[in-house]
C-alpha cells in the first residue's frame, strides 16, 4: 500500500467526488479512478459508493479513512523531523493538553523558547487522557500533558508545580450559588455532569466516599464548553476544574470549590526511549527553566 495513493484516496474521501479529487491533485480522471480500484482490488474490499452525483464512503472505508490520515500524518511528521536534522527550517513540536489554566506555565516556557528559536513551531492537540495517549502511543505527539490522576507507567515524564482545584459549576440562581464551598453530602441525588476521563478512573470516589455508580450521573463529557451550556440549561451542575469556563458577572454561572479540598496535579510526558529532536530538546530545557523560575517565585 503506497503512502501516494492513500493521499489519493484521502482526496476523494474529502471531495465526495473523482472530479474534484482529481482537480484538487492536478492530475487526469483516469489514473486516479485506475488507483482507487487497484486499492480496492488490493485490500480485496469496496471503498466507496458510487452514485451520480457523490460518492461515500462504506463502514470499511471510514475505517481506512481514519487509520490513512494517522498514517500521512505521521510520514509528514517524519519528513519535517529527518529535514530539520540537515537544514535550519522551521522546527515542530506537537504538544497534546488537557484543559487546565495551568497550561500557562507551559506557554510561558513556549514564550522562552521562541525567544531564543523563533523558527520552532508548536503545534497543540486539545483533549482528555486517551486521545493525547493514543496520540502519544502512535508517535502522532511528542508530549502530553495529562491532569489529574494517570497510569505514566509506560512514559517517562516530568511533575509541574502545579496544580488545578476542582469545584462544582452552577448556576448563580442556584442555591449552590450561595455556598462557599460544596460538601459530598450537597450532591446526594443531585444531577451531576461529570469528565469521562474522572468517572473511568474512579477518580472522585474518596472525596464522594461512594463510587461514581451511586451518584445520579446524568451526562458526562471530555472537555467542559459544552457541559458549561448544559449547566446554562438547568441540566444538571458540572464537576470541573477552575477557570476553565467564563464565570465573570456577565455570565449566568459561578464556580464553587469542593470541601475537603481536592486538586489534580500535572505532569508533561513522553514515550519511553523516545529520540528527541533538536526541537523537542530545547523545548524540554525551557520548560525545566520555567519551572525552576515558578519555584523560585513562590
Amino acid at each position: 500500500m503506497d503512502i501516494r495513493v492513500l493521499q489519493y484516496f484521502l482526496a476523494v474521501a474529502r471531495e465526495g467526488s473523482i472530479t474534484g479529487a482529481a482537480e484538487r491533485l492536478h492530475m487526469t480522471q483516469p489514473p486516479l479512478s485506475r488507483q482507487l480500484k487497484d486499492l480496492e482490488e488490493e485490500l480485496g474490499t469496496q471503498l466507496f459508493l458510487r452514485g451520480n452525483r457523490k460518492i461515500t464512503l462504506t463502514e470499511e472505508g471510514k475505517i481506512l479513512r481514519k487509520r490513512a490520515e494517522e498514517l500521512v500524518a505521521l510520514m509528514e511528521k517524519t519528513k519535517a523531523e529527518i529535514s530539520q536534522s540537515y537544514n535550519d527550517v522551521t522546527e515542530d513540536i506537537y504538544l497534546g493538553c488537557g484543559e487546565s489554566i495551568s497550561t500557562s506555565l507551559i506557554a510561558s516556557a513556549i514564550q522562552r523558547l521562541h525567544k531564543k528559536y523563533p523558527r520552532i513551531r508548536v503545534n497543540l492537540h486539545s483533549g482528555d487522557f486517551e486521545s493525547i495517549s493514543e496520540y502519544l502511543d502512535r508517535g502522532l505527539l511528542d508530549f502530553g500533558m495529562f491532569i489529574g490522576a494517570a497510569d505514566l507507567s509506560k512514559y517517562d515524564y516530568i511533575k509541574l508545580p502545579t496544580a488545578d482545584t476542582w469545584g462544582l459549576l452552577v448556576r448563580k440562581d442556584s442555591v449552590f450559588a450561595e455556598k462557599e464551598s460544596i460538601k459530598p453530602s450537597d450532591l446526594t441525588d443531585q444531577p451531576l455532569i461529570c469528565s469521562r476521563q474522572v468517572l473511568s478512573k474512579n477518580e472522585m470516589a474518596g472525596w464522594f466516599g461512594c463510587p461514581s455508580e451511586n451518584l445520579n450521573i446524568i451526562s458526562t463529557y471530555n472537555l467542559i464548553f459544552n457541559a458549561a451550556v448544559m449547566v446554562e440549561h438547568h441540566i444538571g451542575y458540572a464537576l470541573t476544574l477552575e477557570n476553565l469556563v467564563d464565570t465573570s458577572w456577565e455570565s449566568k454561572l459561578c464556580f464553587r470549590p469542593l470541601e475537603p479540598r481536592l486538586e489534580a496535579s500535572h505532569h508533561i510526558a513522553w514515550r519511553k526511549y523516545q529520540m528527541f529532536s533538536s526541537a523537542t530538546e530545547k523545548f524540554i530545557a525551557a520548560l525545566q527553566e520555567e519551572i525552576e523560575v515558578f519555584a523560585n517565585d513562590r
